[in-house]
């Protein structure tokens, strides 16, 4: 375990390699104590340096067996070697020269699942960012491109599977029972992209012709006797292939494209490339062991790691702060995926909500950075909502901006003209620049700066002139490091909505360059006016979420309730009522600071039937509409000051009113959405679903509601409802018979399957409440979980800290001192999933004082720990700072 070396990485010192490494041969005879890796590089130096710079290779806690440089070894003077860096002082004297490095590894040893290391018996590896210096010494860096040929040798009755990335290029038998497998990747990639995988797996085969009649190998493995639950996953696979080549004009390059699925993965997936593998709950689903929301996942997973093949494989990125440009663009390719192939106002709340509930707080607080950042001291933790799912938002502004048509413009040249290299984000933008011919360099601030841009907008309307006048002005909180902000450009979708719900037309526009429906904010204040309005219209701001940007509106509810109801733009008329959901919690978080009981509108409770009621909307996007704010999303809008028990108090009583005036058109529709056929886990069977357990979870509130949710529960075909039930009874009726025995129903029914487990130890971890401090703390010692697999940490412990307000936040702090001492313990295994979870205390200080200072104390016994692994001395500090 790496300790902290105190070092910070800037983008300013970025240079060039002094060294190419243009070919790597890589062999590995496999055992789980002594794997032995033998690594012969073609080292190349540049024309412009001389031959007296040494060569400096990367490790990470290495044993060196052998070393020879062009056949010969040299002597002790030549070289100076540490577990983490290997130094040819005197490099020979010729521009190229081999260079042989025997390293010797111990895989089952290896808990911090980062290099080569063992699942379930397993061989497997994860390099990315920096795990590939665990295997052999070498320039581990991204712009460092080498074509790798790999042999693996091991037992044949030990691993009969031999996999690496490319395509497959000899195998055959060794003496002693031992086999060996050669591949041969042709296109050049970073070593973060070098993967391997051996040992005795299930497959299942499948093929698809690319869009020029190549016929390519398809294979997805399992652990033996789960292959019938690949299937899925398989079919994913295929209609990602084939969407990316309509489009994106992206077909895929080689023979053969291999998916494995481990057991212990500290990711969700890697895009090694040819050889992705992956986290197994983003593989393995049938109805009787996944939910809805997993095969959407899985869906998207799977469609995220291919499509990586062009968007940070083929072009990969010049250095790690360049991160978003592989992340942020292929998150905004899974998401548009993901839209076309089930519904895209649907999606396109969901992204929002997760934006929102990950991405926000993060600008928000003391982690937050830049979309490309400036500065790291570990890489692992810049892994986060930021690069990922802002920097998708960046890239879906530049489709804004620019239209679908000079979009795929741009990326067509991108492909073409970046192909075969290590990227910068100033390489993407000018692509965009070149076909459109714009200026970005102030839209590129959103790569560059950090925080959440709020926009504050107000109205007023000129029956006279026929005038509607917005103001709208732009701000930028700071955030760490940067206290003055520059002006951004945010494209400002919008409409005006007549009293019949149709967009009222207007003559002109002055004030700001308004175009196909966007207003663009380019500088601190516009006024804008249009003229020719016989009506005052209602405001659709921000529509489809064009930005990613908070409002600050003055708007009357009459337009709200309006917009919720008449909006043509579904996001926005999800957002007008989630807004008027959102206000009535405050308010009642307020009033029980106050001791007084909360009130809430019939009109606000009425337009909840209506939309239940409303079957012009698809079910899923009712199902979402009816969701109400979470505790965490509600708290990110009070501010400061936060009580939790008092955000929980108020979402219930906001929910016994909603299901209260609404009993008998939720308990009718509730009825009519049952479902006998046979399941299908397509979007509008989903979205039935998941209006149908919105509906469970609120009626589940008034009298008899155990009762039915036990009914629901025992009936289930699938895992959607049967967890939905569970989930119910465990937060609404705790206790309770009906809860106590579904509980261990689930648990009999699934204790050898860790991936249904997982389910129950995050419905349990989820509980409100203070009494789930224990109850957490108990299921530590359950027989079913353990703290050296990440899915089971982050089931357990990591729902518990960032999904349960009210018991991890817990008055006495009984929670933080769980949580201290479950993140050290992990961290002794496994310091990226430590730090991870040590993010969960990152709004720390918009918790009232007493909570505050408890928060605090508990970060602080983190940093004054001894020995504290760089990963989560990171995270600490500067939540900290």
């Amino acid at each position: 375990m790496r300790t902290d070396t105190g070092q910070v990485f800037k983008l300013e010192d970025y240079r060039p390699s002094d060294y190419l490494i243009p070919e790597t041969s890589l062999t590995f005879r496999l055992s789980p104590e002594a794997t032995h890796v033998t690594a012969v590089l073609t080292v190349e130096r540049r024309d412009e340096i001389a031959a007296s710079v040494p060569l400096v290779l990367d490790g990470d806690g290495l044993t060196l067996r052998s070393i020879a440089i062009d056949g010969q070894e040299p002597s002790l003077e030549d070289f100076l070697v540490t577990p983490d860096q290997l130094t040819i002082i005197s490099p020979p004297a010729t521009r190229r020269f081999q260079l042989r490095i025997e390293t010797v590894l111990a895989p089952a040893q290896n808990e911090a699942l980062m290099g080569l290391y063992r699942s379930s018996d397993v061989y497997c590896t994860q390099c990315e960012a920096e795990g590939f210096r665990r295997i052999t010494y070498f320039l581990d860096r991204p712009d460092i491109l080498s074509v790798y040929t790999v042999r693996i040798e091991a037992e044949r009755n030990e691993a009969p599977l031999l996999l690496s990335n490319g395509n497959p290029a000899g195998s055959g038998e060794l003496a002693g029972g031992w086999h060996y497998a050669v591949w041969h990747d042709p296109f050049p990639k970073p070593s973060y992209l070098f993967a391997l995988v051996a040992g005795d797996l299930g497959k299942i085969s499948d093929s698809f012709v690319t869009l020029s009649g190549r016929k390519v190998e398809l294979a997805i493995y399992v652990e033996p006797g789960k292959e019938r639950l690949a299937g899925y996953a398989m079919d994913a696979l295929k209609r990602s292939m084939k969407w990316d080549e309509e489009a994106f004009g992206r077909e895929y390059d080689l023979d053969v494209f291999n998916i494995v699925a481990v057991s212990d993965f500290n990711m969700g997936a890697m895009e090694n490339k040819g050889l992705n593998i992956f986290n197994d709950k983003y593989v393995l689903a049938d109805q009787e062991t996944a939910t809805d929301a997993d095969f959407a996942n899985i869906e998207a997973i799977i469609a995220h790691e291919y499509f990586h093949n062009w968007t940070g494989n083929r072009i990969t990125c010049r250095d790690w702060f360049q991160l978003c440009l592989k992340e942020g663009l292929t998150v905004f390719r899974d998401h548009e995926f993901s839209a076309d192939q089930r519904s895209r106002a649907v999606k396109r709340i969901a992204e929002v909500r997760t934006l929102r509930a990950h991405q926000f707080p993060e600008d928000q607080g003391p982690l937050a950075h830049p979309v490309r950042p400036r500065r790291y001291r570990e890489i692992n933790n810049f892994y986060t909502a930021t690069v990922y799912e802002k920097g998708s938002e960046v890239v879906r502004m530049i489709h804004t901006i620019l239209g679908a048509e000079t979009f795929r413009a741009g990326m067509d040249l991108y492909f073409e003209r970046h192909d075969g290299q290590a990227a910068t984000i100033e390489d993407f933008i000018k692509v965009f620049e070149d076909v459109s011919g714009r200026d970005l360099s102030q839209f590129s601030l959103w790569y560059h700066q950090a925080g959440t841009p709020n926009l504050t907008v107000s109205s007023a309307y000129n029956p006279a002139a026929q005038e509607f006048t917005l103001e709208i002005e732009q701000s930028v909180p700071p955030t760490p490091s940067e206290s003055r902000k520059r002006l951004m450009h945010i494209p400002l979708a919008f409409g005006l909505v007549g009293a019949d719900g149709e967009a009222t037309a207007y003559s002109g526009v002055e004030g700001a360059n308004v175009e196909d429906g966007i207003i663009h904010i380019r500088k601190r204040r516009h006024v804008v006016r249009f003229s020719g309005i016989a009506e005052r219209p209602a405001m659709s701001l921000n529509r489809g979420f064009s930005a990613p940007v908070t409002l600050s509106v003055e708007q009357r509810p009459d337009d709200q309730f309006f917009l919720a109801g008449h909006d043509s733009d579904a996001f926005s008329r999800w957002q007008a009522f989630n807004t008027l959901l959102t206000d009535a919690l405050i308010a009642a978080f307020r009033q029980i600071l106050d001791y007084r009981q909360p009130e809430f509108s019939a009109r606000l409770t009425g337009l909840a039937g209506k939309i239940a009621g409303d079957d012009a909307l698809e079910p899923a996007y009712r199902a979402l509409a009816l969701a109400l704010p979470g505790e965490a999303d509600i708290a990110r809008d009070i501010g400061k000051n936060i009580d939790p028990d008092a955000i929980f108090a108020a979402r219930g009583a906001l929910a016994v009113a909603i299901a209260g005036a609404n009993r008998e058109i939720f308990s009718n529709f509730y009825n009519q959405l049952a479902d006998n056929g046979p399941f299908s886990p397509d979007a509008a069977s989903a979205g039935r679903r998941a209006l149908r357990n919105v509906l469970l979870d609120y009626l589940s509130l008034l009298p008899g509601g155990a009762e039915l949710a036990a009914r629901h529960f025992q009936s289930a075909t699938n895992m959607t409802d049967r967890a939905a039930a569970l989930t119910v009874l465990a937060h609404h009726h705790h206790g309770a018979p009906e809860a106590t025995k579904a509980l261990a129903d689930f648990e009999a029914r699934y204790a050898t399957d860790p991936l249904v487990m997982d389910k129950w130890f995050q419905i349990q971890a989820s509980v409100p409440g203070p009494q789930t401090v224990d109850a957490v703390r108990a299921l530590t010692s359950h027989p079913a979980f353990s703290m050296a697999n990440p899915n089971r940490v982050r089931s357990l412990i990591g729902t518990f800290s960032s999904a349960n307000q009210t018991g991890f936040h817990r008055a006495d702090g009984e929670g933080y001192r769980l949580f201290v001492e479950t993140v050290l313990q992990v961290e002794k295994r496994n310091p990226q999933v430590a730090a991870r979870l040590a993010t969960a205390l990152r709004s720390w200080r918009s918790l009232e004082p007493v909570r505050q200072a408890k928060a605090r104390e508990a970060l602080l016994s983190i940093a004054n720990t001894e020995k504290l692994s760089a990963d989560l001395r990171d995270i600490v500090e500067r939540t900290l700072a």
